[in-house]
């Protein structure tokens, strides 16, 4: 089954990421300069990448060199977008069968299946845009990465790529992003995207991350029945990652208690986020993704 639909990626194609810390770096895309002046004139060269321009080849260069390189123009810039995935087992909510991609449905919300859809999106209207792309799904047993890649005609393989996943296993979010933030790629605008039930918190990634110079967006997806549980009477709970059980009564004043410390946890994200410049969206997988990105991200201002 397909991510999307030929009318969402026209919808999607007409939005555009925006990034208002990071540099933009001087490569081709759509995007023009904020600078005064309409040089055209060249500025340096740069490796080529899987879906630049072969326009923009210099031959001389290849000819003396055999690697081919791209020549960059002062006035023309892109942006670096990554993408972060958290597909741990606590993301397979409401769960799917374990032989199964959690892409096939979205009636359930579930909570990976809602963050790759969302990825591919992002993803989408970044290579529409000509910024360089890299995709990162994080498990436990090693991330599994795509790009980094520029132009719309990989979208295609990005949306095979995404489809192809699934749950398992605990991730540790601060490990992850500290290991992605030492990997020295360039950096530029960062989506992560979780439910951020890792068991060492994710404050010490998030923060490797932005002293490396990248400007973060963390997306925090929980399902609605972790938000409101349906359940009630004596219950058995089992962690999906740790395989940890424990026996609680599931009454009225068991519920108020977890609404409370639930939204204390949600305040103290949104502080966070808030006191750091990353930007906080909290989703609930009920709201229709189209929702997310077409609405609630542009008034965010992360899309335009």
């Amino acid at each position: 089954m397909h991510l999307f639909d030929e009318s969402t990626l026209r919808k999607l194609e007409q939005l555009t990421l925006v990034a208002e810390r990071v540099r933009v770096g001087a490569m081709k895309g759509d995007r023009r300069s904020s600078k005064r002046g309409t040089s055209i004139e060249f500025a340096d060269y740069r490796n080529y990448v899987q879906g630049d321009d072969l326009r923009r080849l210099d031959w001389n260069v290849y000819a003396r060199l055999e690697r081919p390189f791209i020549k960059l123009l002062e006035e023309e810039e892109d942006l670096a977008v990554h993408l972060l995935v958290d597909a741990s087992a606590s993301m397979n909510w409401p769960g799917e069968e374990s032989n199964q991609s959690p892409v096939v449905s979205m009636q359930s919300a579930n909570k990976l299946a809602y963050a790759l859809r969302l990825a591919g999106a992002l993803g989408h209207i970044a290579l529409t845009a000509g910024d360089l792309l890299t995709v990162t799904l994080l498990h436990s047993d090693g991330d599994q990465r795509w790009g980094p890649f520029r132009g719309a005609q990989n979208s295609l393989r990005l949306l095979r790529f995404l489809e192809s996943d699934t749950a398992a296993g605990i991730t540790d979010l601060n490990v992850s992003l500290r290991d992605y933030a030492l990997r020295g790629r360039r950096p530029g605008l960062l989506f992560v995207l979780s439910d951020l039930l890792s068991p060492n918190g994710y404050q010490e990634g998030l923060n490797a991350l932005q002293a490396r110079g990248y400007e973060v967006g963390l997306l925090h997806l929980l399902s609605p029945d972790e938000m409101e549980p349906p359940l009630g009477g004596d219950l058995k709970l089992v962690d999906v990652e740790t395989g940890a059980d424990a026996e609680i009564t599931l009454d009225p004043t068991t519920l108020a208690l977890y609404r409370e410390r639930l939204g204390g946890w949600l305040a103290e994200i949104g502080s966070y986020c808030a006191g750091r410049h990353v930007h906080y969206i909290p989703v609930v997988t009920a709201v229709p993704w189209e929702k997310l990105v077409m609405q609630t991200l542009r008034v965010k201002g992360v899309l335009k």
